[in-house]
């Protein structure tokens, strides 16, 4: 079994939708001050999702060991059940009475903007398993003593309190860390990012995170590299820009995106990217081979209405690697 590798995110249900119109026809820059909107969708569907679960779930499909810490509420019980049964560890998931599971309501349009609400649900009212009080940690074993099996950690977009205190702990106790704030960038201060930046071995976003992160902290790409080993900016189907901190020498490198047999919903993607490339950073791959198991992961999810596969093929991964890119990845 490989070392483990601890996630914390949102474990949330999600309730898609799809307008067969384009989002940029109805909302004019001009009038944003005064925008009232409605979009007529008429495709519906509720999937479990979550950023933390996401990743969990299609790093398991490779046969990663992923170890998740997140919250979940009175309605939580049968998708932790489910993850269980495919051999994900959420014995590190709070389960709450007092809230509902977090939900995120996605729109997207006929050219794959999105717009999103998300509420917190039990996540708010959550608590990080080693700083929990005695009450909280009923159930939930030591995550102390179950450092030294980590190989990386990820702090995804949750409850910021939590975000923080996870990035914290995973500095005191010496764990590589890769920091992916997404939408909880604007939720923390410029403080903040710099301090989980600073105590992460990789920092990822998506393009326009990666221009709100910098802006809000005065740091660009060269700067996160003085005391981190890479940054990744993720930028949908124009693939993704990898800076690397090499012996001390910065680069920068272009994947191209990897390309799906269609397109149904690309929500779920970045996650199933992040699991790719949680999934090589174990195995102590080349980045960019990890970014091109993260893109492949990706065009798989894109295929499909919700974000969780339901199986995976890994002769098929490596072989779209191999059509995309001409190149064989190390062994899965």
């Amino acid at each position: 079994m490989p070392k483990r590798i601890l996630i914390t995110g949102s474990i949330a249900y999600d309730l898609l939708l799809s307008y067969e119109g384009s989002f940029a026809d109805a909302i004019k820059g001009g009038s944003i001050d005064r925008l009232s909107v409605s979009f007529f969708a008429p495709h519906l569907k509720r999937h479990r999702g979550g950023t933390g679960s996401n990743i969990a779930w299609n790093l398991r499909l490779l046969g990663g060991n992923p170890l998740l810490v997140g919250t979940v509420g009175t309605d939580g019980g049968e998708y932790c059940a489910l993850m269980e049964e495919r051999g994900i560890d959420t014995s590190h998931v709070e389960r709450r009475k007092d809230s509902i599971t977090a939900t995120a309501i996605i729109g997207t349009d006929n050219g794959e903007r999105q717009i999103a609400f998300f509420h917190p649900g039990a996540d708010s009212l959550g608590t990080w398993p080693a700083y929990a009080s005695e009450e909280a940690s009923v159930g939930r074993p030591n995550l102390n003593e179950e450092r030294d099996d980590i190989a990386w950690a990820i702090v995804g977009a949750r409850n910021p309190v939590l975000m923080m205190e996870a990035a914290r702990w995973c500095g005191k106790a010496g764990l590589a860390l890769l920091f992916d704030p997404a939408q909880q960038i604007i939720a923390l201060s410029a403080d903040e990012l710099r301090s989980a930046i600073g105590a992460s071995r990789g920092v990822i976003c998506n393009e326009y995170e990666w221009s709100v992160l910098s802006e809000r902290t005065g740091m660009q790409a060269e700067d996160i590299l003085q005391t981190a080993e890479f940054l990744i900016v993720t930028q949908g189907d124009k693939g993704v820009e990898l800076y690397e901190n090499a012996k001390s020498k910065n680069k920068k490198a272009k994947i191209p995106a990897c390309r799906a047999d269609q397109v149904i919903n690309p929500t779920g993607a970045g996650d199933a990217f992040r699991a790719g490339l949680l999934f090589g950073l174990e195995k102590k791959w080349d980045l960019a081979d990890c970014c091109r198991l993260g893109a492949a992961m990706g065009s798989f999810v894109v295929e499909i209405e919700g974000t969780l596969l339901e199986g995976l093929d890994i002769d098929v991964v490596g072989q779209r690697v191999q059509q995309t890119y001409g190149k064989t990845l190390p062994l899965l």
